[in-house]
């Protein structure tokens, strides 16, 4: 017989409330009166909350929708700073002073700042986005001349538009096209139903990196499209794992190009890695490099420190022959289909990006010989440097970026290594700036708004600081059970749909009426 609990579950998902609910307790300053609150946990993922999931799919759904075949510029022209803002960035200058003249006088900053990352914390909550010294740090100057071995591209003015072409048909309609692209990375060896035919001559190295690094590489197609297209393209696009665990990218593009163009920025695409060379291991298994507080690591036979991060690059600028680490590109599968606004064909992309956003890259895996392949890619990354800061580093005589104690090659808990993920630590949604003219909280907002006005309740935004918000600690006794709250929610989200069909139903009554009268 099935648990009452376990069935208890099943319906809360199946009436789409949150099986994993956050307790916080609402304090309402107007009244002194504080209630518990359950706020969705909020997962993207099915195999953590299936409910919550769907609504973040379903949003994302909306949001390419709605910005895909645009028809207007979006506008982006920021709000006004309010007082209270304004008040936070004169404090934050306040305490930059401070901090400024005690580095100067050689005293410890470590309180100023702390102070000031909760400030920093303090001006995003009030509405700011960005850091304040956004673009203050220094970088590395590299030479930007093309390799030898890709394509030129040709470049175009740039337009002030945000909007792809329109064509007129020969009735006088108007049409305004999109793309949907498509974009893989090259062979690694030959693949059969979804494992290398040879696993040992398969190039799993190769395969690992360029996971590591396939963010970059989408980052450097997006800047040459738009060079190339003479416009400030849109995206939406998603990453997902194909069969033979390679990331690949599915994007729609507001506007259009020739698919030949397309085909000839994506193998004009790469990106360059230029990283200390990580082909030569230096120290492992217990032949590991040494730390020392307020040195850092220690070669374990000589006892010299151990070159930090920045002189590793320092020597790599100083290097003339210098070759990157790693050198990405894009495959010679790419596939470009042209997309019009409100056709059946729009609807299936916009499914079919959407599709996997609700399952981790590793999750698909069947069978035992793709699982196989998997354990063996997954060891091909577990010494791969995925970042300034791996531990790795240390495996090739480098001290990683931020060095601490504790750090062991093969260990790194960035989320690249971690077998979910497939070496892919990037976003797996990517939407620019100018898609839909919305953020992801303002379509959010839109759903409220159309379930409130259906139920004819008020949707007046709250004062935002009549209520102060706290968590709640483990085990207080005023949080029910969470078997109670799921039924209470349970009991709540019936309410609405007997609700919503009621209505619903007078509303077809009218229609009907209507109909009657005018025939």
């Amino acid at each position: 017989m099935p648990r009452a609990r376990d069935v208890a579950q099943e319906v809360a998902k199946q009436h789409g409330v949150c099986i994993r609910p956050v307790a916080l307790k609402r304090l309402d300053t107007h009244t002194g009166q504080s209630e518990i609150i359950d706020v969705p946990c909020g997962a993207t993922l099915d195999a953590v909350c299936p409910p919550c999931a769907k609504r973040n799919r379903q949003l994302r759904m909306a949001q390419c929708r709605e910005g895909w075949h645009l028809d207007h510029e979006p506008i982006i022209t920021p709000d006004q700073p309010n007082d209270e803002q304004r008040w936070l960035i004169e404090f934050r200058a306040d305490m930059q002073a401070q901090r400024d003249q005690a580095d100067q006088a050689g005293q410890s900053t470590t309180d100023l700042d702390a102070v000031i990352t909760g400030l920093d914390e303090e001006i995003n909550a009030a509405g700011m986005r960005g850091n304040v010294l956004a673009g203050a740090a220094s970088k590395r100057n590299r030479s930007t001349r093309r390799r030898q071995d890709a394509p030129d591209l040709p470049q175009r003015k740039m337009a002030a538009t945000t909007l792809g072409r329109t064509f007129t048909g020969s009735d006088g309609k108007i049409y305004r096209p999109s793309l949907f692209v498509t974009l893989t990375l090259p062979s690694y060896g030959k693949i059969k139903d979804g494992v290398p035919v040879d696993p040992e001559t398969y190039d799993y190295a190769r395969a690992a990196r360029d996971a590591l690094h396939f963010a970059k590489l989408v980052d450097r197609f997006v800047q040459n499209l738009r060079r190339v297209a003479g416009y400030d393209v849109q995206y939406f696009a998603s990453i997902e794992a194909q069969r033979r665990l390679a990331p690949h990218l599915h994007m729609a593009i507001r506007g259009t190009l020739p698919r030949s163009e397309i085909k000839q920025i994506a193998a004009a695409t790469y990106h360059q890695v230029w990283w200390p060379l990580a082909d030569r291991v230096v120290f492992e298994a217990e032949h590991l490099p040494v730390w020392e507080q307020g040195t850092g690591y220690l070669d374990p036979n000589t006892g010299e420190v151990l070159p930090s991060w920045d002189e590793a690059l320092d020597r790599l600028d100083d290097d003339e022959d210098a070759r990157p680490l790693h050198v990405i590109r894009f495959g010679e599968q790419v596939d470009v289909k042209g997309v019009l606004a409100g056709t059946p064909n729009a609807d299936q992309c916009i499914r079919y990006l959407s599709k996997y956003l609700t399952k981790s890259l590793g999750e698909s895996l069947g069978g035992q010989a793709q699982m196989d392949h998997a354990a063996r890619f997954v060891e091909a990354l577990r010494y791969e440097p995925c970042s300034p800061t791996c531990p790795n580093w240390l495996r090739y005589g480098v001290q990683p970026k931020g060095a601490k104690a504790g750090m062991t090659p093969g260990r790194c808990r960035s989320k690249a290594h971690k077998p979910q993920h497939l070496g892919y630590a990037g976003r797996r949604v990517l939407v620019s700036r100018k898609w839909s003219n919305k953020t992801l909280a303002e379509h959010k907002q839109d759903r409220r708004t159309w379930v409130l006005e259906a139920l004819g309740q008020s949707d007046q935004p709250p004062d935002p600081h009549r209520y102060v918000w706290k968590p709640v600690p483990t085990g207080d006794a005023n949080v029910p059970p969470l078997a109670v709250r799921l039924l209470r929610t349970v009991a709540e989200r019936q309410r609405w749909r007997a609700h919503m069909a009621q209505l619903q139903a007078q509303a077809d009554g009218q229609d009907l009426s209507a109909t009657g009268e005018a025939a």
